[in-house]
């Protein structure tokens, strides 16, 4: 089993920071690829950020130029700083990673239980 866990969300007013950590723990073999996805109340969850290994990070248009993705694959975490932020950012923020266990000999995608992040005056 993986176990992804999410910190650092908070209520922050508008134009503020914030940085979000998540570190994967379990049956570890390797990481492909670690992530941040938002779901803000009504809509579906989207893609916010992504790194994977050999490649650029990728970001969605609505947060280019704010936010920042990077990763540590020796200790399995992933950090999202999020700057300048706005009130349509508030959403729960959700890590994944796509993930080949010790166990199960193909890679598979795991998923935090998610952290509050509110944007507001």
């Amino acid at each position: 089993q993986v176990q992804l866990v999410e910190s650092g969300g908070a209520l922050v007013q508008p134009g503020g920071s914030l940085r979000l950590s998540c570190a994967a723990s379990g049956s570890i073999f390797s990481i492909y690829a670690m992530g941040w996805n938002r779901q803000a109340p009504g809509k579906q969850r989207e893609l916010v950020a992504v790194i994977t290994s050999g490649a650029e990070p990728k970001y969605a248009d609505s947060v280019k130029g704010r936010f920042t993705i990077s990763r540590d694959n020796a200790k399995n975490t992933v950090w999202l700083q999020m700057n300048s932020l706005k009130p349509e950012d508030t959403a729960v923020y959700y890590c994944n990673a796509d993930v080949e266990t010790t166990t199960v000999p193909r890679r598979r995608d795991y998923w935090g239980q998610g952290t509050q992040v509110t944007v507001s005056s």
